[in-house]
């Protein structure tokens, strides 16, 4: 008896990791508006661009890009700072990605480990994820930015290569799901398939490397990937 193989070139996955900012809860707006209200300060504006270029990348990297590319008279850090005041004020107000708590919910039911891998430092993600605690329960495991082991934030492939290692799994069996650039290259230097949800403002050619690329978490189709279907 023959078996059937799947009708497509997506490897088995058997554990699945997720970015955090613009792929399970939207804080990009949050840090977009934001971005925008420091850089104004100086006359700049923080344009698509600019967006599309820093995203995705530790607080410390995105700070010294935007100084850079709009050539703003503070240094990095002086950026950051003026940043995190106005941002951590509004993080507790994000809201998930459409599809998102669905989608983690199906698999955590039908015992698909989970982690996040995630750019931003413990202080915010902790700001982020306060009223949704319950949610983020379902996750074996959550990495962030400043996790002890990490010495290279994304494009890197550290933080999900120290995923695949603390879900015991090996990269070739972790689907990632990002929306950066940063992201996708991580990932991808990491051994791991990607699934990418890019930001409406970003340029979906840039994701050619990609494995998927979807609109909304909506349209993800677990079958495809031999990951349980939705019913």
């Amino acid at each position: 008896m023959s078996i059937k193989k799947p009708m497509n070139n997506f490897p088995k996955i058997t554990h699945v990791i997720y970015d955090l900012d613009g792929l399970l809860l939207d804080t990009e707006s949050i840090h977009a508006q934001v971005n925008l209200e420091v850089t104004s300060r100086y006359g700049k504006i923080f344009d698509k661009q600019t967006k599309c270029k820093i995203t995705g990348r530790k607080s410390i990297d995105s700070a010294k890009a935007i100084v850079e590319l709009l050539e703003l008279p503070v240094t990095p850090e002086d950026y950051l700072q003026q940043r995190n005041t106005l941002t951590y004020q509004r993080f507790p107000e994000a809201k998930p990605m459409p599809g998102a708590v669905h989608l983690t919910q199906h698999l955590y039911q039908n015992k698909i480990p989970q982690a996040v891998a995630t750019s931003s430092s413990r202080e915010p993600f902790n700001l982020k994820t306060k009223n949704h605690q319950e949610w983020f329960q379902l996750f074996n495991h959550i990495i962030v930015g400043d996790d002890p082991n990490l010495k290279h934030g994304k494009p890197a492939p550290d933080i999900f290569l120290i995923a695949a290692k603390r879900l015991d799994v090996s990269p070739q069996n972790c689907l990632v799901f990002e929306d950066s650039l940063a992201g996708m290259e991580a990932a991808l230097a990491a051994g791991m398939s990607v699934v990418v949800v890019p930001d409406p403002d970003m340029d979906k050619t840039l994701f050619y490397s990609a494995h998927q690329i979807l609109n909304s978490l909506t349209e993800f189709q677990p079958q495809l990937w031999q990951l349980p279907p939705f019913f």
